[in-house]
């Protein structure tokens, strides 16, 4: 059985930590801004934690076991 090849959206999309954990982009973010406060839109910009199920899928996906 060959290797598993990573998957080139995920690794575009996801950022891993160095202790293994990921980051991921806010959503919210592409239009209708003005609605949203400035407060809000600086907290979307910050790269959230992913946790849970999609944790494990993601690092899958990546090949990080």
């Amino acid at each position: 059985m060959g290797k598993q090849k990573t998957k080139k959206s995920v690794v575009k999309r996801f950022k891993v930590t160095g202790s293994g954990k990921i980051l991921h982009r806010s959503h919210y973010l592409r239009h209708l801004r003005s609605k949203k406060s400035k407060r809000h839109i600086r907290s979307l910009k910050q790269m959230k934690l992913l946790t849970g199920r999609y944790e494990k899928k993601v690092k899958r996906m990546l090949g990080i076991k």
